[in-house]
C-alpha cells in the first residue's frame, strides 16, 4: 500500500535527535514555535526550486535535497546570519520511496553541518517543485544589506565564478567536479558572519555577477567598474576550458560575469579595511579576490586589464525574459 503523506513525514522529514533548545514545538503540531534569542534579530528568506528551471530534471535527489537548502543558507550568509530554522514544502509527482529517502539524505545531510533543525512545512501531488524557508540570527544592528556601498569602496567575491555555468554549458553529469559545484554549492556562512565587520553592502551571486551587483548598486544609485581579466576562476574551470579547445577565452568572461549557481557572496568593503579582512578571511578558510570598485555614475563597466572595453553577450539570469 502507498504510503500517506503522514507516513512520509513520520519516516523522512521528523528530523533525529532532540533538537535546538530555541525550537520549542516543531514537526508534529499545526504551527512551529520558536523563541528568537534576546538582543538578536531574525532573518527570514525563501526560495522555490522547480524541476528543469532551477537543477536539470536528471539531477539526483540527494543533490536537490541538499541544494534546496543551501540556496537559502547562501541568502542568510549575505545577510551576515547564522542559520537556526527551516521549513520545507515538497511537490511531488508520486510517492517514490527511494527517491525521498536520497532527498531527505541530503538536505539533512547539509541542516546538520550548520546546527539548522526543521520544524515544519507541507508535501503535496504534483509536479516536482520544493520550497524551502530559512530563518536566522544576526546581533541587533549588525546585519548587512545590498544598501550601504560608498563610492571608492572595493568590489570583493568569495571563491570562484562560473562553475556552475560552465557545467550546464559543457553538459556534465554525474561526478565531474564542475557538475559538483552547480549540484553541491557551498554557502557562505562563516564568511557571511566574518564580514559583518567590514562590508559596506553584500549579495549572494545567484543570477550571476552582473546582474546580482546591479541589484546591489541599483539600492544606493551607484555604478561600477569591473576588471573582467581579475575575476577568480577554479582549477577545474580551467582544466575543463582548455579540454573544449581553443577560442573560448570570450565564453570564460561571460560566463564568469553572468552565469548563476556559484553562490558565491559579492560584496564591498572601503579599501583601508582590506588587509583586515583578508586576515579574517584567510582563517575559514575562504578565497576573496577585489574584482573592482564602486563609482558615482550608475551602470556596470567591464574594462581588460589591457584598458579596453569589455561587452559581455549576457547580463544574467531572469525567469521572465527567457524566450524558450
Amino acid at each position: 500500500m502507498a504510503a500517506s503523506e503522514f507516513e512520509i513525514i513520520r519516516r523522512f522529514f521528523t528530523p533525529p535527535g532532540p533538537g535546538r533548545n530555541d525550537v520549542l514545538a516543531g514537526v508534529g503540531d499545526d504551527a512551529a514555535l520558536l523563541a528568537v534569542p534576546p538582543d538578536s534579530e531574525l532573518v527570514v528568506c525563501m526560495d522555490t526550486l522547480v524541476a528543469g528551471v532551477h537543477f536539470p530534471k536528471e539531477t539526483a535527489p540527494a543533490a536537490i535535497g541538499y541544494k534546496a537548502l543551501a540556496v537559502n543558507l547562501s541568502d542568510l550568509a549575505a545577510m551576515g546570519a547564522e542559520p537556526a530554522w527551516t521549513t520545507l514544502s515538497v511537490t511531488l509527482p508520486d510517492n517514490d520511496m527511494d527517491w525521498l529517502e536520497q532527498f531527505s539524505r541530503g538536505f539533512f545531510g547539509l541542516a546538520s553541518r550548520y546546527n539548522v533543525q526543521l520544524v515544519g512545512g507541507d508535501i503535496t501531488r504534483g509536479p516536482l517543485n520544493i520550497t524551502v524557508q530559512a530563518h536566522g540570527f544576526v546581533p541587533a544592528g549588525q546585519a548587512l544589506y545590498r544598501q550601504g556601498a560608498r563610492p571608492g569602496d572595493l568590489v570583493c567575491v568569495t571563491g570562484s565564478l562560473g562553475d556552475a555555468g560552465l557545467a550546464l554549458h559543457l553538459g556534465l553529469t554525474g561526478e565531474a567536479p564542475l557538475r559538483k559545484r552547480l549540484d553541491y554549492p557551498q554557502p557562505r556562512i562563516e564568511a557571511g558572519i566574518a564580514l559583518r565587520q567590514y562590508a559596506s553592502a553584500m549579495i549572494d551571486i545567484s543570477d550571476g555577477l552582473l546582474a546580482d551587483l546591479d541589484h546591489l548598486l541599483e539600492a544606493d544609485g551607484l555604478g561600477a567598474l569591473l576588471r573582467v581579466d581579475e575575476l577568480p576562476r577554479s582549477a577545474d574551470f580551467l582544466s575543463a576550458l582548455d579540454a573544449a579547445g581553443p577560442g573560448c577565452e570570450s565564453l570564460a568572461r561571460d560566463l564568469t560575469l553572468s552565469a548563476g549557481d556559484d553562490y558565491e557572496l559579492c560584496f564591498c568593503i572601503p579599501e583601508l579595511q582590506r588587509v583586515a579582512m583578508e586576515e579574517t578571511l584567510a582563517s575559514i578558510p575562504c578565497a576573496v579576490t577585489a574584482v573592482g570598485v564602486i563609482e558615482e555614475e550608475p551602470g556596470i563597466r567591464c574594462y581588460r586589464k589591457d584598458g579596453s572595453t569589455y561587452t559581455p553577450s549576457t547580463t544574467g539570469y531572469q525567469h521572465f525574459n527567457r524566450t524558450d
